[in-house]
C-alpha cells in the first residue's frame, strides 16, 4: 500500500531553528518504519513538468506522467463520471473571491466554502450559463469543474493558488479556445456578485464566491488499468476528485468515505479504518491525505505540524496496527508527492522523502527518523515510477 501526505515535504525554516516542519513534528509511527525500512528520496514530476500533484502522484500510481499525463479536469471528471468525448476538455473549477473590482485574486478557495454552498452556486451557473458547449459541475468544497464539449484544445492556465494576492489579468486562459472561457468568467463574474449566498457571507464576514476561476484543463484520457498493468486488484482511498480520478480511471475500486474533506479538517482515522477493510478484498491501495499540502497553501506552520502529526498517528500508525495484528506479509510504501514550502506556499518541483517498509525484511537502517535531512542518507531514485515497481515486488 502508498500511505500519502500531499505537500508534506518542505524547506528548512528559521522559525524551527533550521528544521522542516517534518523534522519538527512528532513523528514516532514514520520514524519506526525509517529505522527498519529502506529510507531515501525520488524526484515525482519529470524535468519540464509543472510540479502538479496530479503529475506526482501519477507517478507514485506507478504511470510515467510523461506517457499517459492527460491534466487535472480529466481525472476530476473521471471521478465525478461525467463522461466525455473525442474533443471535450475538462477544467478543474475553483469557486474563488475577487477584488471588488475584479482584478485580484484574494482567495484561491472563496473562504474554504461548504460543499453544500458550492453545490448551490455551480447549480446556479449551470441552470444560467450551461447549455450544449458548456458545463458545471460541483466537486468537494470549492472545487468543481468546467467541461467544455468539442473545444478540440487545450488553452493554458495558471493554478489560481499559485497568484494569490495578485492581479489576474497576465494570468487568465489564454491561446487558442480561450476566447470563450473568458466570456464565461466575466458572465460568471457578474451572476455571482449579486447572489443572496454571497450577500449572506460577506455579512457574516466570511469571503464571497464571486468568481470562476478554469484551470488544469485536458483532453480524454486513455490509461491502461492497473490490473492489466501490473496484474493486482486496487482500491483507491482519498477525499479529493483528483486522485479518485486517477483511481477510477486505472479501474481501482474509489472509496468514499465520510468526513473526507480533502482539507485539514479531514477525518484522518475514517479513512485508515476504511482502507484496512479494502484490504480484506483488494491486493493494493493507495491512501491519500490532502491535509499538509492545504496547511501549506494557508501559510500555517501550526497547522502543518499538526496535519503531519495527525497523519503518522492516525494513518500510518493505525494502518501499520491493524496490518500487524492480520499476521500477514505486508509492504507499505509512505511518501509524500511534491514539497510545498510554507515560504512559497505552492509546490516546488524536487526530491521528495519516502521510506519503504516490508514487513518480512526488516532491516537497520541506522535513520534517526523520517525526514528530509535523513532521507539525504538513503538511497536515490530519480524516477518514482521505479519506487513503485519495487514496492510491487517488481524491481
Amino acid at each position: 500500500m502508498v500511505l500519502l501526505g500531499d505537500g508534506m515535504a518542505d524547506w528548512p525554516l528559521e522559525e524551527l531553528e533550521g528544521k522542516t516542519p517534518l523534522e519538527a513534528a512528532s513523528t514516532p509511527w514514520m520514524d519506526l518504519l525509517a529505522q527498519r525500512g529502506q529510507l531515501g528520496r525520488t524526484i515525482t514530476v519529470p524535468e519540464g513538468m509543472p510540479p502538479d500533484s496530479s503529475i506526482a502522484n501519477m507517478s507514485l500510481f506507478g504511470y510515467d506522467p510523461r506517457r499517459f499525463y492527460p491534466g487535472r479536469g480529466p481525472l476530476e471528471a473521471a471521478a465525478l463520471g461525467i463522461p466525455m468525448e473525442e474533443g471535450d476538455v475538462a477544467f478543474r473549477c475553483n469557486l474563488v473571491t475577487l477584488s471588488e473590482d475584479g482584478e485580484v485574486l484574494l482567495d484561491y478557495s472563496a473562504g474554504h466554502i461548504s460543499s453544500e454552498e458550492a453545490r448551490g452556486l455551480f447549480s446556479y451557473l449551470q441552470e444560467r450559463l450551461g447549455d450544449r458547449k458548456y458545463e458545471f459541475f460541483s466537486g468537494v468544497g470549492f472545487r468543481g469543474l468546467l467541461v467544455v464539449r468539442r473545444l478540440g484544445a487545450v488553452p493554458e492556465t495558471t493554478p489560481p493558488h499559485d497568484i494569490m494576492g495578485q492581479g489576474i489579468r497576465p494570468h487568465l486562459p489564454k491561446g487558442r479556445g480561450a476566447e470563450g472561457i473568458l466570456e464565461l468568467m466575466e458572465k460568471a463574474k457578474e451572476l455571482l456578485k449579486g447572489h443572496p449566498l454571497n450577500r449572506e457571507r460577506a455579512r457574516r464576514g466570511l469571503n464571497p464566491a464571486n468568481g470562476i476561476w478554469p484551470w488544469g484543463g485536458g483532453l480524454k484520457p486513455k490509461l491502461q488499468p492497473f490490473k492489466d498493468r501490473f496484474g493486482l486488484q486496487g482500491a483507491v482511498v482519498a477525499g479529493v476528485d483528483l486522485i479518485r480520478g486517477i483511481g477510477a480511471l486505472l479501474g481501482l475500486k474509489v472509496i468514499r468515505v465520510p468526513g473526507a474533506t480533502g482539507f485539514i479538517d479531514t477525518d484522518y482515522r475514517a479513512k485508515a479504518e476504511a482502507g484496512l477493510r479494502a484490504l480484506e478484498e483488494v491486493d493494493f491501495l493507495y491512501l491519500h491525505v490532502e491535509a499538509p499540502d492545504e496547511a501549506s497553501h494557508m501559510g500555517s506552520l501550526e497547522e502543518k505540524i499538526r496535519a503531519i502529526e495527525r497523519f503518522d498517528a492516525e494513518v500510518v500508525g493505525r494502518v501499520y496496527k491493524g496490518l500487524e495484528e492480520k499476521g500477514e506479509p505486508f509492504r507499505i510504501l509512505v511518501a509524500t508527492d511534491h514539497p510545498t514550502p510554507l515560504g512559497l506556499r505552492t509546490h516546488v518541483r524536487g526530491e521528495v522523502p519516502f521510506v519503504l517498509y516490508d514487513s518480512t525484511r526488516t532491516v537497520n537502517s541506522g535513520a534517526r527518523g523520517f525526514c528530509e535531512p535523513e532521507a539525504q542518507k538513503g538511497v536515490f531514485l530519480e524516477d518514482a515510477t521505479e519506487l513503485t515497481l519495487k514496492l510491487l515486488g517488481r524491481a
